[in-house]
């Protein structure tokens, strides 16, 4: 028997409200503009058709002229020819038509309201019961319920004009609606629960302009009728080895996407027993080039990891840390291509590496799975990893938990990396990692030990030619951040003592996109290293003076930062705990 789908399948939708998806064929190829004539033949639009034996041009081409044919008879403006060579009767027909079409033009477009929408809602529910009668009849002959999926079909994709109407929302829940729509994604013909999760797609899309409550309303009513759990069954019934079902996944992908963009809805797709160990699986499946289904799979699991700290430790409990290492490994060398669908998801696997080395369960698997040595080695050979490799590493490094890592690094002799990098030119982002780093290793490496004496060697060597390179990075960064403070503070004198509270985090936020993170980090670490080596301090002090400055410059950032940390977060408690006593030596 003729299976349903196959009788049912249609050319795959390249419409997307938020991205697009890679055509699968030439649009040119799929569709040929032919126009027929009564006969059935193909029009061939002003070309003559091939003859196979020519005869000679014997002279005047076209047929021969009729005999009583004058070429001087000009035409009759009055008789039957006239203007362009039309009869009178047919201009006439003619103009009558045209103004036929400017009265058409001038009738009023259909009314999007709570009256449409009940009638499309009543039509709609109608389209579904007769399918699913039809269906329970005739269960083994398609073809007498195949009409009826049609017009379901065409039904279906009229809800996209509800996305242009998001006022609408809220009585498209109450008249039962989103049940019915959220009901069709358990249909049996999986194109028409694609349809069904492509306008779900479409109308919880961050393009469309609907208030947050109403797209709250929305969300919420599609989450009671167990939205997260049918798409996720969807993903396991659907074979992305064809293009209407790979389509699908990635419709489905978009939806996960949109929910996500929600703190408690990011949290429930993350703890569902189903999806993310599909994504875990998704992104390891071995593709040549990597598909765009791949890419976004790593996308939608790169904003869940950033969403959510529970979403994290579920997936570190899949082991996604041994995962994305085993992934990122292939490209400690090899580069991905420019601007492809494979970058962006290497691109995006560092992201989500990066989110589960700030958890301290994370350092540890990233740890086990030997992620120092990887970095170590990109940092060494790599090029399109080797910056991202370096991000890794300060976020592996830092946070109370760091310590293991610190030591790792030094174990592995990853010193002499990241400090050679460190004298040499490198781009803003990069120097503020390698600062991290640094004030990591201080602040972590356990007093007295080898790994710490080592370090600190290394600010030393070569007559304190780091300790130099920090003090020039200081005056870059120091000449950036003062003209945006000195404009700051003219501000600061025209406001109220209520409008610069309400100014000041905006104020802090242009400092910071000045250089003002960097400069508090080199701080903290020449702060350190005046603590530790006496040699240091004298070479920080000399350095300093060459421009009539001391170390009230260092103190003076030192003391801002503490300001601006509480006693309430463990982190921030342990981190004014040392600046505190790093005051005290400056």
């Amino acid at each position: 028997m003729t299976s349903i789908d196959e009788l049912f399948k249609k050319p795959t939708s390249t419409a997307s409200t938020k991205r697009k998806i890679d055509p699968t064929q030439d649009p040119n190829e799929l569709y040929k503009a032919a126009k027929l004539d009564a006969n059935g033949d193909v029009k061939s639009k002003g070309k003559a058709p091939m003859v196979e034996d020519e005869e000679e041009d014997d002279g005047e081409a076209g047929p021969e002229l009729p005999p009583d044919f004058e070429e001087d008879i000009p035409d009759d403006e009055e008789g039957r020819f006239f203007g362009g060579g039309m009869e009178r009767q047919t201009a006439e027909a003619m103009q009558y038509i045209d103004q036929q079409e400017e009265t058409e033009g001038d009738v009023e477009p259909e009314k999007f309201d709570v009256a449409w929408l009940r009638r499309f809602a009543l039509n709609f529910e109608r389209k579904i019961s007769k399918n699913a009668e039809l269906r329970g009849k005739h269960e083994n002959d398609p073809q007498k319920f195949m009409a009826s999926e049609a017009d379901l079909d065409t039904e279906i994709k009229g809800l996209s004009i509800l996305s242009e109407h998001p006022e609408l929302y809220s009585e498209f829940c109450k008249l039962g609606c989103v049940s019915s729509l959220i009901s069709l994604l358990s249909h049996e013909n999986t194109d028409i629960a694609i349809d069904a999760i492509q306008i779900i797609s479409e109308l919880t899309d961050e393009d469309v302009e609907a208030e947050q409550e109403q797209w709250d309303v929305l969300v919420n009513a599609m989450l009671d009728d167990d939205l997260i759990e049918l798409l996720t069954q969807n993903l396991s019934r659907l074979d992305e080895g064809s293009d209407v079902d790979r389509t699908g996944v990635y419709y489905i992908l978009g939806v996960i996407e949109n929910l996500a963009s929600q703190t408690t809805v990011a949290e429930k797709l993350g703890q569902d027993k189903n999806f993310l160990p599909w994504l875990v699986g998704r992104i390891q499946k071995k593709e040549r080039p990597v598909s765009q289904n791949q890419q976004y799979s790593a996308e939608v699991l790169a904003i869940l990891l950033q969403s959510s700290a529970k979403n994290i430790e579920a997936f570190i409990g899949l082991d996604g840390v041994d995962a994305l290492l085993q992934l990122l490994s292939q490209y400690r060398k090899r580069d991905p291509e420019k601007d492809s669908d494979e970058e962006e998801y290497v691109e995006n696997l560092f992201d989500c590496l990066i989110c589960l080395v700030d958890n301290n369960s994370g350092k540890e698997k990233f740890l086990e799975g030997e992620g120092v040595e990887l970095a170590q080695i990109m940092l060494k050979e790599g090029k399109f990893s080797k910056q991202r490799a370096l991000r890794v590493l300060d976020h592996a490094l830092g946070g109370l938990g760091g310590a293991p890592a610190c030591e790792r690094l030094v174990e592995v002799a990853g010193l002499r990396t990241v400090f050679g990098m460190f004298m040499k030119k490198q781009e803003n982002q990069a120097i503020e990692h390698l600062l991290g780093i640094f004030a990591s290793l201080l602040r972590l490496l356990p007093g007295g030990s080898a790994p710490r004496i080592r370090t600190l060697a290394k600010f030393m060597e070569k007559n304190y030619e780091k300790i130099e390179k920090l003090i020039k990075l200081r005056r870059d960064y120091s000449s950036r951040v003062s003209p945006v403070e000195e404009a700051i503070e003219k501000e600061r004198k025209t406001f109220d003592t209520v409008e610069q509270d309400m100014m000041a985090a905006e104020w802090l936020s242009r400092r910071f996109d000045a250089g003002l993170f960097s400069l508090q980090l080199i701080d903290v670490i020449l702060a350190w290293l005046v603590a530790e080596d006496d040699g240091a301090k004298k070479k920080v002090v000399s350095l300093l003076a060459d421009r009539d400055e001391d170390l009230t410059l260092v103190r003076k950032t030192l003391q801002e930062q503490i300001e601006g940390l509480t006693d309430d977060d463990p982190g921030q408690k342990d981190r004014k705990e040392m600046l505190e006593t790093l005051l005290q030596f400056v």
